[in-house]
């Protein structure tokens, strides 16, 4: 019995200090999504500025890999069982795109506008033999224009 209560214990102390990592996460996310509201990434296909307004125009990147978390890599095996959606990953892509496009911005802090953004994924440390992913990596990269003003 008291093997168990351990057991129980630690579980409860590995969810809550993951849902508390992930939730600090999203705060941090938040808050500097809102310091870069006035910096727009976007894809378009046609840009109408004037050539001579650039002042500089760069190649600007971010990346995050995200890890998920024991418990909920657990809940997911029990959702590719019986079928539905798998949430914890969800939150696992939410998170790393959104941090890749955070750090993206974060390199283009100065510049007028991002354009043709782009975002890559991949998973980092699949095992071969089993299907859970490890870690995502999100990459975002766009062009950087800065104008003059």
């Amino acid at each position: 019995m008291n093997d168990l209560t351990i057991l129980i214990t630690l579980i409860a102390i590995g969810y809550i200090a993951g849902t508390w990592a992930e939730k600090r996460h999203y705060r941090s996310i938040e808050k500097r999504e809102r310091e870069f509201l006035d910096l727009p990434a976007i894809t378009i296909k046609n840009v109408d500025i004037d050539d001579a307004k650039v002042k500089k125009a760069e190649i600007v990147y971010g990346g995050a890999v995200i890890s998920v978390d024991y418990f909920k890599r657990i809940l997911a095996g029990l959702r590719n069982i019986f079928g539905g959606t798998v949430k914890s990953y969800e939150s696992l892509i939410d998170r790393a795109r959104r941090e890749a496009l955070l750090r993206m911005k974060a390199m283009a802090s100065d510049a007028t506008m991002i354009i043709n953004v782009r975002i890559e994924t991949s998973t980092i440390g699949r095992k071969s033999h089993k299907k859970s992913v490890a870690c995502l990596e999100a990459f975002a990269y766009g062009t950087a224009i800065y104008l003059e003003k």
